[in-house]
């Protein structure tokens, strides 16, 4: 688990001639050691936005920590239809809640917060997790990074399609990508649970151009897994820079660190909440 913050200053006030004494902790966050809990009445609400081929169960872990550590958090549901409708269904749910907000997204979900926070004025963070934060006009197909498996291989050996409504297509990750590629850290059976039960993502999800792009206005945190084979490293340093995010690298992982890895994703999430904590 993570170590606690160490106070790095004490401060002594005096108000209306009344002799008060408080001392105020300024807390040095380490991304490797855990985050001390923030007071209640403090905390931000935590909204976590899944990516492709996943569903709301992926954050199972980063939500049991930050319920243990006091956190409101909510994982909801990426409709995975495409970057417009799945932005403002994400945006519609923010707007219902009340106080600072924690804005996570994974993979495709980064796609969407970017898209999503923009105009809301309570998300004050965002925390991208092995995921993509496209700027205007780009898509979050093309951010997978040049050695990317995605760009490596054939569409035919990536994906099985499944013609929809209106000549819309859906796809489900092929097996051998899910468990070797997007999946490669976990346990064989349990990358095959996963592919056995993952949701389709519509095409348009990966082809729709970013309209916003809400990490030039609000701070931004990167957690990026050096074993990532779907969004590269290198495409997640890139993007990281422009945003200028605080990043936090792990070395090894995969697509799915936030399964295997929940601590360390977790102890990123904390990070970005304790910038919010007054500083007075």
């Amino acid at each position: 688990m993570y170590a606690a913050f160490k106070p790095v200053l004490a401060v002594i006030a005096v108000v209306a001639g009344a002799a008060l004494v408080a001392t105020a902790a300024l807390l040095a966050y380490d991304a490797t050691s855990q985050a001390a809990p923030l007071p209640v009445h403090q905390r931000p609400t935590v909204v976590l936005v899944h990516g492709a081929w996943a569903d709301t169960s992926s954050w199972d872990g980063e939500v049991a920590a930050l319920r243990d550590d006091g956190y409101d958090v909510r994982a909801i549901s990426n409709p995975l239809q495409g970057l417009t409708s799945d932005a403002a269904s994400v945006t519609s749910f923010l707007r219902s809640i009340e106080g600072p907000i924690v804005l996570v997204g994974h993979s495709y979900g980064g796609a969407v917060i970017t898209e999503a926070a923009a105009g809301i004025p309570n998300v004050e963070a965002l925390v991208y997790v092995d995921a993509a934060a496209p700027d205007v006009g780009e898509t979050n197909g093309s951010l997978s990074g040049a050695d990317s498996v995605l760009e490596q291989r054939p569409r035919t050996e990536l994906f099985d399609e499944v013609p929809g409504p209106g000549g819309a297509t859906s796809l489900y990750l092929n097996r051998d990508v899910f468990v070797d590629d997007f999946a490669n850290d976990l346990p064989r059976e349990e990358a095959l649970r996963l592919w056995a039960t993952q949701r389709t993502a519509a095409a348009a999800a990966f082809d729709t151009p970013a309209t916003k792009a809400a990490w030039r206005a609000i701070p931004s945190w990167y957690f990026i897994s050096s074993g990532d084979r779907i969004i590269t490293p290198a495409s997640e340093r890139a993007m990281a820079e422009r945003a200028h995010s605080r990043v936090t690298e792990f070395s090894g992982g995969s697509h799915l660190s936030l399964i295997s890895q929940p601590e360390a994703v977790t102890a990123v999430i904390e990070s970005a909440a304790h910038s919010l904590q007054p500083s007075g």
